[in-house]
This record gives C-alpha cells, sequence and structure tokens, in this order.
C-alpha cells in the first residue's frame, strides 16, 4: 500500500486570518500556525474568533508539536485558547517565542507549556517529521518557512513572504536552500496567496525608511506615527530617522510598549543612545524634537491614536502644531474606522500623511513575481494555494500552472479539507470538523449561532417583555399585564401602542386560560399574539419575552 501524507488546513483559507495547518503522516501529526481572526461587523459583541480544534482535541495523543513561522497574531493569536484544549510543545524562533511568552504569561500557561526556540537553518525532528527552518523576509522579524522532510518526501510551506533584496537587518530570504530543496525534489508547496492579485515585485521595506527620512528633514512640527506594533523594522526606521535629525522618541500604546520591550531585550532593535523617553516627560521638549510612535493604525477603539483624535488620551493632546503619519495600509473590513480617526485629526488641525502613492507603507507579501521565483525554486509537484480569500487562492492556482505544474495536482481546499497525497496522486478525500469558535470576553466557544442571532434582533428590533401577574389558585390574570420595552420604541411618545399592546397580551391570557394546562402555553399564546399584533403595526419583529408571575 502506498504511503500517505495528509495536508488538513484548519484556518486561513477562504478568509485572511486565523492561520493553521495540520500535517498528519505515519500515524502522527504536526500542527503549523495556530492564529485569529478579528470579528466582522456581524459578530456582535465578539471580541477574536479561533479555529475550531476538535480534530486536534481528538488525536492530541499523536500530535508531536506546533511549529509557528512569525509572531503575528493572525498566526499565533489562538494559541492561549488552543493550549487549554490540546497541550503541545511550540517550536519556534527567538522573537516569535518572546510574543508568545508574553500571551502563555496572560494566560497563566507559561509552567505547562514547552516553548522551544530554534534558528533558521537548524532542523528539527518531531516524531517522523525532521522541520527544517528557512529564513524568509516579512513585517515582522525572525519569520521563517518549513521544510517539513518525511520518508515520502518534502513539502515546503512557506508562511507569509516576501523576497525583499534589502532588508532592514540584512538578512536576505534564503533563496539558496529553496533552490536546494527543489533539485533534492519538493512534493508539494503549501504558499501564500495574499497578495497574489497584484503583478511585478513588492517594494523593499528600505523605501518606507526613504519616506520617514524626507518627512522629518526640516519638519518643525511633533511628529506621531503610527503602524503595526509588530512591524520592529518599520519601527526600527522611524528611531533611526528621528535620532538623526535629533529627536527624542516616546512609545504609548501596550502592544507598541511590548513589542519595544521584546524586541530590544533580543536584540532585535537596536535603539540610539538617549533616544527613548518616557511619554510624560517628552511633552516638556519643543515641539520639533519629539517623535511619538503609537498604536491604532487600524483606527482601533482604545488604540492610542484613536484616544488622541477623540481627546480621550491621557498624556497627549494633538492639534495644528503636530504631524500624523499613518504607515500602514488599512486591513480589508477597517476602512471606516481608520477614515474616522483621519477625519477627526483633521477636525483638529492635525497635518495628516496617509497617502498610498507617497510609500509610507509596504506589504510583507509577496506579489506575483516574487510567487513564480518560488515556484520555479521549488519546482514542486503538487502545489495548494494557502492564506487567501477564494479568488487569491484561483489565481494563485492559474499562476502555478502557468509555472508548469498540472491543473490535477493543485488543490483549492477548504478549511477541514482532508488533502491526500501520496507520491504519485492528490486529491481532497473527505474532511475534518473545521469552523469559527468565537472567544467573547472568557468565554471560548460558548457563543454560538442562536446566541448571535439573538444578538443581532436584539441590536436590530430591541425587545418587549410581557409581565402576567397570574392567581396561584386558578391560574386566571390578577391585574393588566405590564409592558417593558428596551431599544424598541420611545415609550413616553407611543402610549396609544403600549395600551393597545397591553389589550392584546390581555385578550391572548384571557382566552388560553380555560383550556391552558402550564405556564409554557401561557407564554407561548401571549408572544405569538404580541409578536403578529407589534409586525402588523410597526413592520418590526422585536424579541418578545412574556414573564409569568405568580402570586
Amino acid at each position: 500500500m502506498a504511503e500517505k501524507m495528509k495536508i488538513i488546513p484548519l484556518g486561513g483559507l477562504d478568509e485572511i486570518g486565523k492561520n493553521m495547518t495540520v500535517y498528519e503522516f505515519g500515524g502522527e501529526i504536526i500542527v503549523v500556525d495556530c492564529g485569529m481572526a478579528f470579528p466582522g461587523d456581524d459578530l456582535y459583541g465578539i471580541d477574536l474568533v479561533i479555529p475550531d480544534v476538535s480534530y486536534l482535541i481528538k488525536n492530541r495523543s499523536r500530535i508531536r508539536g506546533l511549529f509557528l513561522t512569525h509572531g503575528h497574531e493572525d498566526h499565533i493569536g489562538a494559541i492561549p485558547y488552543v493550549l487549554k484544549q490540546v497541550n503541545m510543545p511550540i517550536y519556534c524562533t527567538r522573537l516569535t517565542a518572546g510574543l508568545v511568552k508574553l500571551k502563555l504569561e496572560e494566560h497563566g500557561l507559561i509552567k505547562s507549556t514547552k516553548l522551544i526556540t530554534v534558528e533558521a537553518g537548524e532542523t528539527v525532528r518531531a516524531g517522523k517529521f525532521n522541520v527544517e527552518f528557512i529564513h524568509v523576509n516579512h513585517s515582522i522579524a525572525d519569520s521563517v518557512a518549513f521544510a517539513i522532510h518525511t520518508h515520502m518526501g518534502t513539502v515546503v510551506h512557506t508562511g507569509d513572504f516576501k523576497i525583499d533584496s534589502t532588508p532592514i537587518d540584512g538578512e536576505v530570504i534564503d533563496l539558496a536552500r529553496l533552490g536546494e530543496l527543489g533539485k533534492e525534489g519538493v512534493l508539494a508547496l503549501c504558499a501564500d496567496s495574499t497578495n497574489v492579485e497584484r503583478p511585478g515585485f513588492t517594494m523593499s521595506e528600505k523605501a518606507v525608511g526613504h519616506t520617514f527620512k524626507r518627512l522629518f528633514a526640516g519638519c518643525d512640527q511633533r511628529i506621531i506615527v503610527t503602524t503595526f506594533a509588530s512591524n520592529v523594522h518599520r519601527i526600527q526606521q522611524v528611531i533611526d530617522a528621528a535620532a538623526e535629525n535629533g529627536r527624542k522618541v516616546a512609545v504609548t500604546g501596550r502592544s507598541m510598549e511590548n513589542i519595544m520591550k521584546v524586541s530590544t531585550e533580543l536584540g532585535y532593535m537596536k535603539v540610539p543612545k538617549n533616544t527613548l523617553m518616557d511619554i510624560a516627560k517628552i511633552k516638556s521638549l519643543p515641539k520639533n524634537k519629539q517623535v511619538i510612535v503609537t498604536t491604532g493604525s487600524q483606527g482601533e477603539e482604545m488604540s492610542a491614536l484613536y484616544r488622541m483624535a477623540f481627546s480621550t488620551h491621557k498624556q497627549i493632546d494633538v492639534g495644528p502644531g503636530d504631524k500624523v503619519i499613518i504607515s500602514a495600509s488599512a486591513i480589508p473590513g477597517n476602512e471606516k474606522t481608520v477614515s474616522r480617526v483621519v477625519n477627526e485629526l483633521f477636525r483638529k488641525g492635525v497635518e495628516v500623511c496617509y497617502n498610498r502613492s507617497d510609500m509610507l507603507h509596504v506589504s510583507g507579501h509577496a506579489c506575483q513575481e516574487e510567487l513564480k521565483i518560488i515556484h520555479a525554486l521549488t519546482r514542486p509537484r503538487f502545489f495548494v494555494p494557502l492564506h487567501g480569500e477564494q479568488r487569491m487562492l484561483q489565481i494563485h492556482s492559474r499562476l502555478a500552472q502557468d509555472m508548469g505544474i498540472e491543473p490535477n495536482h493543485v488543490a483549492i481546499a477548504e478549511n477541514g479539507s482532508i488533502i491526500e497525497l501520496t507520491a504519485k496522486t492528490m486529491k481532497i478525500n473527505g474532511s475534518v470538523p473545521s469552523g469559527e469558535v468565537f472567544v467573547d470576553g472568557s468565554g471560548v466557544g460558548d457563543v454560538g449561532a442562536v446566541v448571535l442571532r439573538d444578538r443581532k434582533r436584539l441590536a436590530e428590533d430591541g425587545m418587549v417583555v410581557v409581565v402576567l401577574p397570574v392567581s396561584a389558585q386558578n391560574g386566571a390574570l390578577l391585574s393588566p399585564p405590564e409592558i417593558i420595552t428596551r431599544g424598541f420604541i420611545y415609550v413616553k411618545e407611543s402610549e396609544s401602542l403600549m395600551t393597545e399592546l397591553q389589550n392584546v397580551a390581555m385578550e391572548a391570557a384571557e382566552s388560553s386560560s380555560h383550556k391552558r394546562r402550564d405556564d409554557g402555553e401561557l407564554r407561548g399564546t401571549v408572544k405569538s399574539a404580541v409578536s403578529n399584533y407589534l409586525f402588523k403595526t410597526t413592520k418590526r419583529s422585536p424579541m418578545v419575552i412574556p414573564v409569568v408571575t405568580r402570586l
């Protein structure tokens, strides 16, 4: 019988975020990445979305490790929630380990978790898998791709990457190793599809540094820069431009403070002497000597930049003497929140630099020509596009076919699909449970479709509570029902409707009194009468909750 390898994506397909892929061979399992996604507008009150890992829980005895490509939230954000259900050793590079450690400390998991640090170029043995770490460029330092070696062949899993010939840390992506693997023979390539719609090459991170230098030179305003907290190289370039222009730098926003601490301790960020200052002290300097690095590039409501724009930041008041540089592009879905913050900053007289054409941001993901280089170097027999929405996966599949891969050697899968490989064939053979698990406060997975449907209804139409006082002896109605509404109508202006509602509820309760056997029936009768009446008169469907009190 031919040996088989299974590749099972549990997240990251048909979506951006919550990346997680399972590799299975010889009865053993390794997991690559464990990310989260941010909730859409329709997920009322949900904090984050993580993958459904019931397959891993069921097969926990076969898991040999969790391997992380890099430290972005969409690749590590679900770790604390998943580890509480499935404990597994974690293998990752130093900066990623530093960021994971912060999460484990926050969730009280540091003692129970085995966190092993690996350098790019090293190989880890995990059961029947040998996982080789290969350095790549991305918008966070210390990112890697994996060459997953088994008896059956090698799979290259790129993680998020781009090809940057002039990276800030001088560490160019290890194309030579990818080429060697291609010569040795690559069974399958699983690659990042985020930027596959864009032709050409992604610009180098250095381009943003040149923009900073230009904007800082001769500027007499205070400069406030916002970017993704995890983009250590971007923050490094802000600090360098500040130091060159004799400015001091202060940092605000929790995630930004955390990442600065971790990356300077580990040596990924080099801060020139006497450049960093406390946010409370920097205010005493003249404005043209200040630079503030802040969170909030996505317009998040609790972020430091949002609080500055809406005058709720404790230390910083912004106004006409300020220049705000937004060094990030809006993640799809965040455009509204970003423009709200930009508008508010304009209203306060702030000069805002946010234009795409001004080289204030470059992507961390490969465009078409870079993807072609990876395909050409690795020359895989089979190809699985990962990390992308449906159109990206389809376009990447076409690109692979242009590079000579046969159409039946490409698998456009869905989350949960079981992609089965032998040395000669590839097919999608069934699926495992997958989907979204919602994290709301400290609850994980306790909010499902029914609760969300209720929240949606409450948000759209409000609710009406009908209190029915009935006699404990004979079940007769003792007084007219009391009607309480929330989020439905303004009661003081709708007295006639309220009176009418009371009558409808009373009639329904009395009509069912002679044949009523229990409170459930009474509630059902009143609920349908009130709901029908409300829909007929107001064309709205609030949630109707009848409450029976026995006196």
